[in-house]
């Protein structure tokens, strides 16, 4: 006889299976839901080329983003616009704001951020009056422009000149404080006693009898400190700052460092040396005051968490990646359930988010598009709608800003 123990264990067993196939099916159809749009192709002309960093969005919804490239054709290799994306009943019409010409500035590799302003303020990798780059700021026309094309006023803020003040600012984003004050990074210049040729500077503009000036708040040394900082800043609610150097730390694999405002000056403390991995991105924090990032060694990257505790910092890996490149020239993206995006560098363009749930981090990824080799962050709308940029592939092969509804 048959004890009906067995016959519920095997029901079990049915209704699990069933249950499993269930959840692969619904995964299969949540995949397949994904929709991803080509907002923007660009052509190499006017309109720019290669976008190699992210976008950001104001309050009317507008997306705004540099190119490196494209622009002025009388520029070598052309020297990068910024661009806006509005969108219209028709679509997403772009409308080039402004393109360099080399003095004013060449190859912007960073984001455009909007200033307390409303302006929008940036920096360029080269150009400037020692080529060695620029920060500037775009102000709109000051009426309503009814045409179509509507270019903005570009002011230079501060030239570098490749020597103690930093040279060549690249990937990372510029932040204000509540005083209107500017901070930002660049990975050479400054000077370092121990670095080769240098490592680096923190840098802050203060507006200054109708102008900008410069001051260094700390320089590099190529040492236990840090090098090549290429990430952008982040404040905390006390006026700290906080950032990642790409070189330098006890394995000379790259640190997380913090600059802690007092009456004599900046002081630089590391609050985590990496033993492998080399951070190239920024930092963002959560609610709780945790900090997260990436890091771009080889095909094997990880996302990591720093916990405070008692004075110190609490490492922890979060998630690693196999077998692909992250596009970690920009810092990660959270929403407000806590998930975790960024984009994957390693061929079409991807997008992944990182889920916690019963203490583990999955990963959902994005997949599909015309462009390639996206290593900008993403954005999301009030719907969830993710937006970012391919520095490549797309209908001319310059690149693209996309989106993806999940």
């Amino acid at each position: 006889m048959t004890r009906p123990e067995q016959h519920r264990g095997s029901g079990f067993a049915r209704l699990a299976g069933i249950a499993g196939l269930l959840i692969v099916l619904l995964a299969a159809i949540a995949a397949q839901a994904q929709t991803f749009t080509t907002l923007h192709s660009f052509t190499g002309g006017s309109d720019g080329a290669i976008p190699e960093a992210g976008l950001t969005m104001d309050a009317a919804g507008n997306l705004y983003g540099t190119t490196a490239n494209g622009g002025h054709t009388g520029c070598f290799s052309s020297c990068g616009t910024v661009f806006k994306l509005k969108h219209e009943a028709s679509g997403w019409i772009l409308n080039p704001l402004y393109a360099f010409s080399g003095s004013d500035g060449a190859n912007p590799e960073a984001r455009v951020i909007v200033g307390p302003d409303g302006n929008l303020y940036g920096t360029t990798a080269y150009g400037g009056t020692a080529d060695q780059g620029t920060v500037f700021k775009l102000s709109p026309p000051p009426s309503a422009c009814k045409a179509f094309l509507c270019p903005w006023t570009e002011t230079v803020l501060y030239s570098f000149q490749g020597d103690s003040d930093g040279e060549q600012p690249q990937y990372g984003d510029l932040v204000f404080d509540h005083q209107g004050n500017i901070y930002g990074t660049t990975p050479y210049g400054g000077a370092g006693s121990g670095c080769y040729p240098t490592c680096g500077v923190v840098y802050e503009l203060s507006p200054s009898h109708g102008g900008w000036t410069e001051s260094i708040l700390y320089r590099f040394q190529g040492g236990n400190d840090g090098g090549e900082p290429f990430a952008g800043l982040i404040f905390d609610a006390a006026g700290n700052l906080y950032g990642t150097a790409e070189y330098g730390g006890a394995n000379y694999q790259g640190v997380v460092y913090k600059l802690s405002p007092s009456e004599n000056g900046w002081t630089e403390s590391v609050i985590y040396t990496f033993t492998f991995g080399q951070p190239y991105g920024g930092l963002i924090f959560d609610q709780a005051g945790n900090l997260y990032g990436v890091t771009s060694e080889g095909e094997e990257p990880f996302v990591y968490e720093l916990t405070p505790s008692g004075g110190a910092w609490t490492f922890n890996q979060l998630y690693q990646f196999s077998n692909t490149y992250l596009g970690s020239l920009a810092k990660l993206t959270m929403d407000p359930a806590g998930n975790l995006y960024g984009t994957l560098a390693d061929g079409d363009a991807k997008v992944f988010r990182l889920t916690l749930s019963d203490g583990q981090w999955t990963q959902t990824g994005f997949n599909g598009g015309a462009g390639d080799a996206p290593y900008g962050n993403v954005i999301l709308d009030a719907s969830g709608n993710v937006y970012t940029t391919a520095s490549g592939g797309g209908t001319h092969g310059y690149g693209v800003v996309f989106e993806i509804t999940p």
